[in-house]
């Protein structure tokens, strides 16, 4: 196993790395600087563009541009432009609230959950954006949404809310995009401090899960139970994703600052992604948003 720093760009909040197939690109956000990146997947043609608000989440769109989940509702970006469009605000009344992290099933339905922008209250909620464009509510009373995958299949959704303690599984209508039947999947050693982030699903149907403020990468087995453990050069870990030539490099996003006082900093590595090479594991190819 090989860790390199693939960018060095020092996102503040860097989140949600999106490796797509097609164009054989990585993509990757800073949710509170608010910018989607793009590089190759050696690093290199490093692009940005800047969103209004706060962004928690993007997805690329068949047909090209892409959906992202700014602070105040779900929004289509168009690369071209740089133009940024509403679609809709599911919380317009809860202003203490953002749109956090978010993938696409595959069947092409963005979902993404809300968070309690001071991580204190169990104000948000998980919506479902489907391809045409309108917007369904799946769970509610989360404090901090995280976390969202399936299994290779799509039957079963992955989610967490960070300070729970908990990774949950739902079984997941692929027909409707409905959830149902919510459990624990596993359960998060929290006891350095560290929390459940960002996630992503293996082609054998493993869990790949963030600890971030305790800088460790934890794979679970289908059953939940851990299976391996990668210590990173950084503590403030947030998201994975595979992706490269052949999907058997792990990208991980970083933070260069905390969002909230009571976390340390890190040293100069800090906001780095990281790519880590020789795993013996491959990924599964992202969807894009079908509408």
């Amino acid at each position: 196993m090989r860790i390199e720093i693939l960018a060095d760009v020092k996102t503040t909040l860097g989140e949600g790395p999106l490796w797509d197939t097609d164009e054989q690109r990585l993509y990757w956000i800073d949710s509170f600087d608010g910018r989607v990146f793009r590089c190759t997947a050696d690093g290199r043609e490093i692009r940005a563009w800047d969103v209004p608000q706060k962004i928690g989440s993007m997805a690329l769109r068949r047909g090209g541009g892409a959906i992202v989940s700014l602070q105040r509702g779900f929004h289509a970006l168009d690369f071209e432009t740089g133009e940024v469009t509403l679609i809709h605000d599911p919380e317009p009344g809860r202003p203490a609230n953002r749109l956090n992290d978010g993938k696409v099933d595959r069947q092409g339905r963005f979902v993404a959950g809300s968070m309690d922008t001071m991580e204190e209250g169990a104000n948000g909620a998980l919506y479902r954006l489907d391809p045409d464009l309108t917007v369904h509510e799946l769970d509610r009373g989360i404090i901090c949404s995280n976390g969202p995958c399936w299994s290779p299949d799509g039957a079963t959704f992955y989610f967490n809310d960070t300070w729970s303690g908990e990774i949950w599984a739902y079984d997941y209508d692929t027909a409707t995009g409905n959830v149902s039947n919510r459990r624990t999947f596993a359960t998060v050693d929290t006891s350095r401090g560290g929390a459940a982030d960002g996630s992503t699903v293996d082609a054998e149907g493993c869990l790949w899960n963030a600890l971030v403020y305790d800088g460790k990468l934890v794979r679970y087995r289908p059953d939940g139970t851990v299976d391996r453990v990668i210590d990173m050069p950084v503590k403030k870990v947030t998201s994975v994703m595979f992706g490269g030539p052949d999907l058997d490099v792990l990208y991980v996003t970083s933070m260069a600052k905390p969002p909230l006082p009571r976390f340390p900093g890190d040293g100069p590595l800090r906001g780095s992604l990281f790519a880590i090479h020789d795993l013996g594991v491959r990924g599964v190819p992202e969807m894009r948003f079908a509408g």
